[in-house]
């Protein structure tokens, strides 16, 4: 903080000057802001990834589907092949189970055929632990 005392016989203004010299405090700012811009990192709008290197596996072969499909009249096919029966159906699906690895189950239930046939399928292949069901052909229920 400066101040400036004019001398006594130097002219009729005989108060002191008490201004403030702001140079030292724009200088101090203007460290701390350079220091400030140099130590903020730079963003980087990207995202590191660790891709794998090589060629890619072999392609695995597609697994087995058993497709059955449930007409109008609410009669059950087994790959195509019309059943007598729940019983048939129940037998299928048990041999379908005791295999080490068993195929997937597509269940295609027309759209005139009766709920009740598509819930004994579904129920029927659950209880024999089969847990790769799909339902193909759900699209035609789409605004019904």
């Amino acid at each position: 903080m400066g101040m400036q005392i004019p001398s006594a016989g130097a002219g009729d203004d005989a108060e002191p000057i008490l201004d403030i010299n702001t140079t030292p405090l724009i200088d101090v700012m203007l460290v701390l802001l350079v220091m400030l811009i140099i130590t903020i990192p730079i963003q980087l709008h990207s995202v590191n990834l660790d891709l794998p290197v090589g060629s890619p596996p072999p392609l695995v072969a597609p697994p087995p589907v058993v497709r059955v499909d449930i007409d109008a009249a609410s009669v059950v096919y087994w790959q195509g092949l019309p059943l007598s029966g729940r019983a048939e159906l129940e037998g299928r699906l048990s041999e379908l189970a005791a295999q080490a690895d068993p195929a997937e189950l597509h269940i295609r239930p027309h759209r005139d055929s009766r709920y009740e046939v598509f819930a004994q399928v579904m129920v029927a292949a659950r209880e024999r632990g089969l847990n790769k069901l799909g339902v193909v052909g759900g699209e035609q229920f789409i605004g019904r």
